[in-house]
């Protein structure tokens, strides 16, 4: 069973402001910014980016400042989204007064992010993947060390479960509150 509307954290951000989601993996490289640039072409495809914004970070620093491993980036752009604007930066326990949802790519980024803050507000990315349940699996997989196919993979991942996070944040934020 995926996550529904009722499964997030409350708002902790102000009223009158987007509702602030954090993506999260180790180097923020590859899956986390993946994910960033997808949710964020699907929220303004639904009309929802004035509504919910969507940032990266990773849990370890090694990169901050760079941009986007040139294989994630090179594939995003043949699906048609814009990778460029990408520069890496490490989530930090002050994060957590800024985002409403924080979601974790695999188990060891999800419990890295509860060990530094409150846990109510973490949830796994792929908590909202309609296949992962039934799957077992809850990981989206580093796809660092491997191959082109592993990016690949990754894309699809995040993609499907992209689709199925922004039903449940249009059920979530309140237009009128953006007109406040």
């Amino acid at each position: 069973m995926t996550l529904r509307a009722a499964d997030l954290p409350p708002r902790t951000t102000p009223a009158g402001t987007p509702y602030r989601v954090a993506v999260v993996c180790l180097g923020n490289i590859c899956r986390s910014p993946m994910a960033d640039v997808v949710l964020n072409d699907r929220l303004e495809a639904a009309g929802l980016d004035d509504l919910v914004e969507v940032i990266s970070a990773g849990t370890g620093g090694w990169h901050v400042g760079g941009p986007m491993d040139r294989r994630a980036a090179a594939l995003l752009t043949t699906h048609g989204y814009d990778a460029t604007r990408h520069r890496a930066q490490q989530f930090g326990t002050d994060w957590f007064d800024d985002v409403d949802l924080v979601l974790a790519m695999d188990a060891d980024n999800f419990q890295d992010l509860v060990a530094l803050g409150p846990a109510d507000r973490v949830r796994m990315f792929r908590d909202f993947d309609p296949r992962a349940r039934a799957a077992g699996d809850r990981d989206v997989p580093d796809p660092y060390f491997g191959g082109d196919d592993g990016f690949e993979d990754v894309l699809a991942i995040v993609e499907r479960t992209a689709d199925a996070l922004v039903r449940v944040l249009a059920e979530t934020v309140d237009p009128v509150e953006a007109d406040d």
